[in-house]
């Protein structure tokens, strides 16, 4: 038995019948309630009338029970959700979950419902945004009683502070790998506008290791993820004087843009113009030379995340310091 068959949801009330208890003594049982002399067999009894019912407790009981509400609210910007976003997301939900929180994902991409309408339906314990969003907004929540407002790339109650998640380090890790070997350096910006304020900071990465290594200023273009939008890039970049001999691109997709225009003008990596990627997507190995890339620890920044996310609702925090995560450079034959 998995239900009622009347199709109406199943209560308490139906388990205490079932096990020929009282509702006072399936609440106890369920909830593991202290102090409470209720003999194992009863115990037993009640758990498999539960389970032959397929009764859960209501989240808003479990709110109830615990002061506050177990949702951890995910705020997604209007990103393109590729591979390494989804594995965040999923890594996040399991660290969150070891805590016995759920991690719930709203993406701001349109037309989704406004982001007051969905946390004042959910009532979370936290928010956990990528990006930044609106003060007033923030503000609210607080007010509203969700205990923990965090965005991860900006502020959330005004004020600047750096990123939780830098990403200058990835694009000082990039610059780093090709100076050892090459003089002028270009980057591939990716034609989203919506994602510069992850693009600026790794830029700005890769600028600050051509100062410090006395090399010209990056040469910037914006690269579209496919052969014919590369192109233009690739001839400027090699008609430059002097002319560019490596590239760090935004990401993956954008290498791998830049690595399909060289091919279609009879051009090679490394040899005509070297390129270096981030994510180390499934497609980067298989890429024709295979790419060079940036590799992320994405359980550690989930962990990390999570920590502090639990540590605020213990009010031990919320902690404003960087997240300290590994970098590494998976190289292979683009550069």
């Amino acid at each position: 038995m998995t239900g009622r068959p009347d199709g109406r949801r199943v209560t308490s009330a139906d388990v205490a019948r079932e096990a020929e208890v009282s509702r006072a003594t399936v609440s106890y049982v369920l909830n593991d309630s202290p102090h409470q002399r209720i003999p194992e067999a009863t115990r037993r009894r009640v758990r498999e009338a539960a389970a032959r019912l397929g009764y859960a407790p209501s989240a808003a009981a479990r709110s109830l029970r615990k002061g506050r509400s177990d949702i951890v609210l995910g705020l997604l910007p209007d990103w393109p959700i590729e591979h390494v976003l989804g594995r965040l997301v999923q890594q996040l939900t399991d660290a969150l979950a070891e805590h016995e929180l759920t991690f719930l994902v709203h993406s701001a991409a349109h037309p989704a419902r406004p982001l007051g309408e969905v946390w004042k339906a959910l009532t979370p314990a936290a928010v956990l945004a990528l990006d930044a969003f609106p003060e007033d907004e923030a503000g609210a929540m607080w007010a509203a009683g969700v205990e923990v407002v965090m965005a991860v790339h900006g502020s959330a109650r005004g004020g600047h502070r750096s990123a939780l998640v830098p990403e200058e380090p990835i694009g000082a890790a990039q610059a780093r790998h090709l100076v050892r070997t090459h003089r002028r350096l270009g980057y591939a910006y990716p034609d989203l506008a919506r994602l510069g304020v992850l693009a600026e900071p790794r830029l700005d990465g890769v600028r600050k290791v051509c100062a410090e290594s006395g090399l010209a200023e990056p040469d910037v273009r914006t690269v579209s993820p496919d052969p014919d939008g590369a192109v233009a890039a690739v001839r400027a970049w090699l008609a430059a004087d002097p002319p560019v001999t490596g590239v760090c691109a935004f990401n993956d997709a954008v290498a791998l843009a830049v690595l399909a225009a060289l091919r279609s003008l009879g051009l090679r990596a490394p040899g005509d113009l070297a390129v270096i990627g981030v994510d180390d997507i499934p497609g980067a190995a298989l890429a024709r030379p295979p790419l060079t890339t940036v590799v992320r620890d994405t359980g550690v920044i989930a962990r990390d995340l999570a920590g502090r996310i639990v540590d605020a609702l213990g009010e031990t925090g919320p902690f404003t310091d960087p997240v300290t995560e590994h970098l590494r450079v998976q190289v292979r034959v683009s550069a």
